[in-house]
């Protein structure tokens, strides 16, 4: 079990827990890196500069939107917060989690 990378996906889901809805078509990418780096596992920024959370939004944010197949996120792990992390990560982190089951087509938000 990694707590650091544990650490870091626990504060992302906090951080949205405000705005995450289970089983939303709409969608923001949060960078596990960047996430890291604000708390100061730096280690942790460059392994995962390049991994991205999936966060189940209530509703459309304001800014670009583009339509993504569902089928992308095959192999993606739901935590109970409601975030979606590829399987991969969630192997690494240690954490239970069930398999995430995303819509048909998402739209992810850029803000």
């Amino acid at each position: 079990m990694d707590e650091q990378l544990e650490s870091v996906l626990g504060s992302i889901g906090e951080d949205y827990q405000g705005k995450i809805q289970k089983g939303a078509r709409h969608y923001l990418e949060v960078s596990v890196g960047k996430q890291a780096e604000k708390m100061g596992f730096y280690d942790l920024k460059k392994k995962y500069e390049n991994t991205y959370v999936v966060v189940p939004l209530r509703g459309p944010q304001k800014g670009m939107k583009v339509r993504i197949a569902g089928r992308t996120f095959v192999n993606y792990a739901e935590y109970p917060s409601g975030i979606a992390v590829p399987g991969y990560l969630a192997k690494e982190a240690g954490k239970s989690f069930k398999t995430f089951i995303p819509n048909d087509s998402m739209i992810c938000n850029f803000t």
